[in-house]
């Protein structure tokens, strides 16, 4: 067995623990290795996902909040390795409380005595000016390369969200969704979310608190300059367009990918997202129902 500790490395109580869980492991014999939240910042062009395998890995043990839980995902990527999560952070919507000790809680999942939640991530799929658009991206998991080099498919937990950029002037775009067109819009730009994000971001912009099994995603769009816009639940398999070919190059739009920005060296054309073909896999020790924890949290 070998298991992977990611620690928030900014945080003293996150370092402290994941000497005391190496240690306990020792003790076990259980081979680890251990990674810090600072090495895993997220540069847009490099291909770190999944990078950690069911064939090397056999849990990952997150100490932090939830944003070093959301770099940990992108790792593991679509491959079914369990992520186990204890809280150091703040909100720790994602995580597990750290009271009982990471000891206690780590024993607890390894001898299976924890909750696995199947969470629906994100397929991203982007196209620039210069690529054929009128090619829709297929769905399987290797990633789309531009034949300038340049990264085109991207991994999210929670959201991607497309936004105004550093001009901050607002944008034009088009929504469609499995080739329905919904329609033009203006503002600040649109967020798809998974259930997992759809308390985040999507969230503060007025989408809907979503339950955690829930298959499908939630476009949400973010100031929109008219009264008739609705945020928008869809189906497992249905594939969310954002054209931006209208959009004036003044109006210049900036992605995001579980808060982490996107950089290429074309404006982008097209955004297509839909879920993930595997879930993510989180473990959930002693957990509240996520309605009693809602309740506790957003009301």
């Amino acid at each position: 067995m070998h298991i992977l500790i990611v620690r928030n490395n900014s945080n003293a109580k996150a370092v402290d623990a994941s000497l005391l869980l190496a240690a306990y492991l020792g003790t076990q014999s259980i081979q680890y290795s251990m990674i810090d939240s600072s090495d895993l910042n997220y540069l847009g062009d490099t291909d770190d996902v999944g990078i950690i395998d069911s064939g090397s890995c056999d849990l990952a043990v997150v100490l932090g909040g939830d944003g070093t839980i959301l770099r940990t995902a992108r790792l593991v990527g679509t491959t079914g390795v369990p992520i186990l999560g204890i809280n150091f952070g703040r909100l720790g919507f994602l995580a597990n409380a750290s009271d009982e000790g990471v000891v206690a809680i780590v024993a607890a999942a390894l001898a299976e005595d924890a909750v696995r939640e199947r969470r629906t991530n994100l397929r991203i799929d982007v196209l620039c000016e210069g690529d054929d658009l009128d090619e829709v991206p297929c769905s399987d998991d290797e990633p789309i390369i531009a034949e300038d080099g340049e990264r085109r498919s991207f991994f999210a937990l929670n959201e991607l969200a497309v936004t105004r950029g550093a001009m901050g002037r607002i944008i034009d775009f088009s929504l469609s969704i499995s080739d329905s067109h919904i329609a033009d819009m203006r503002g600040d730009g649109l967020v798809v979310a998974t259930a997992t994000g759809s308390t985040a971001y999507a969230l503060s912009a007025g989408g809907p608190l979503v339950s955690p099994g829930f298959e499908g995603l939630v476009a949400v769009p973010l100031a929109p300059h008219t009264l008739h816009s609705r945020a928008i639940v869809t189906a497992k398999n249905d594939v969310v367009e954002v054209d931006l070919t209208n959009n004036q190059a003044s109006r210049e739009a900036t992605l995001f990918v579980d808060g982490e920005m996107l950089t290429f060296e074309r404006p982008v054309a097209k955004v297509f997202v839909r879920a993930g073909s595997e879930p993510t896999v989180l473990l959930r020790y002693k957990c509240e129902n996520f309605y009693d924890h809602a309740s506790k949290v957003f009301f």
